[in-house]
């Protein structure tokens, strides 16, 4: 319990350090820092302005990480992103030089303007923790972590996402707007300096991993986790869904509501850190049925209705 207890302090620590400069967003930065615990990647789906990329640059420097950023472009290539090997003529020998991806955090810019090949140049290193560029596998430093942000309401000139890709995020975020009082606050605070140029590290990447280590020995009780194959799986029975979530989504699932638990200073998963985690989790793994988008439905829709069929195994109705 008490190694617990020291995780969810370090945990909170980092939490209250970013809402320096993400104001009223905390339960959004909690489960971005889920998902970092975790061992998971992030998609930021939201509208232009709201802090999207602030988000990522006020994670990295409250957990003194690297940080790299690629703005996706549909002229980026694949090696701009992994890196090349460049022969130097002095050495008659290749030289590799990385590329953005090696860092530790990696914001993925507008993901879906670059072409589906660009794009898949983040899949082995998103799964795999490795890039391989001419025939050579070269580690990635850990935590590592990729954040994408794309616009939900401008198609034009963008390439959607392919499932394999959306797949290999384990949660899907976004920030919304502020309310009243959060942004005059915003105003505040960058009436002289923007709160991110004074922002200093609260943790270090061996504190990240330390969270991930111990995230690992959070109990997760049968029936919860029968709960989460539960959902998942009925996911893929639904009938305004054509495609459901993947056994990597329950993976995925079982490790974000450890993880979760952990923020809330608990050695222990209950159903209801499951619930919250659902939307995020699952519902950008599934693509519903044509008849079920010609009426309108929305997969948060879907899950919303899984929830309440959904039995928790042990409990009374």
């Amino acid at each position: 319990m008490k190694e617990t207890q020291s995780a969810a302090n370090v945990a909170r620590g980092i939490v209250d350090n970013i809402s320096k400069v993400i104001v009223g967003k905390k339960p959004v930065i909690e489960q971005a820092l889920a998902a970092i615990i975790a061992r998971g990647h992030i998609l930021i789906e939201d509208v232009p302005g709201v802090g999207k990329t602030m988000l990522a640059k006020s994670i990295s420097a409250s957990i003194g990480c690297s940080f790299k950023r690629i703005q996706f472009t549909p002229d980026l290539l694949p090696s701009d992103i992994v890196g090349v090997s460049i022969y130097n003529q002095s050495t008659g020998e290749f030289q590799f030089r990385p590329g953005p991806v090696m860092a530790q955090i990696v914001l993925a810019d507008e993901i879906n303007r670059a072409t589906p090949k660009t794009q898949s140049a983040l899949l082995e290193a998103m799964e795999e923790l490795q890039v391989s560029v001419d025939g050579v596998t070269r580690p990635l430093e850990e935590p590592f972590v990729v954040m994408a942000t794309q616009n939900p309401i401008e198609y034009e000139g963008t390439f959607p996402l392919p499932e394999a890709q959306l797949d290999r995020f384990l949660m899907r975020i976004s920030l919304g707007y502020p309310g009243f009082a959060e942004e005059l606050a915003v105003i505040e605070q960058q009436e002289q300096t923007h709160p991110i140029d004074q922002l200093q590290a609260v943790a270090t990447p061996e504190d990240v991993i330390g969270l991930q280590t111990a995230a690992k020995s959070v109990y997760v009780d049968g029936a919860v986790r029968e709960y989460i194959v539960g959902l998942v799986e009925a996911t893929r029975s639904h009938e305004d869904v054509s495609l459901g979530a993947s056994p990597r989504a329950s993976l995925g699932m079982f490790r974000a509501v450890r993880a979760m638990a952990l923020l809330q200073d608990r050695d222990y998963v209950i159903p209801d850190d499951v619930k919250d985690l659902a939307y995020s989790v699952l519902a950008h793994r599934l693509i519903l049925a044509p008849s079920a988008r010609m009426r309108g439905l929305q997969t948060a829709q879907v899950i919303d209705g899984l929830l309440e069929s959904v039995p928790i195994p042990g409990a009374t109705r």
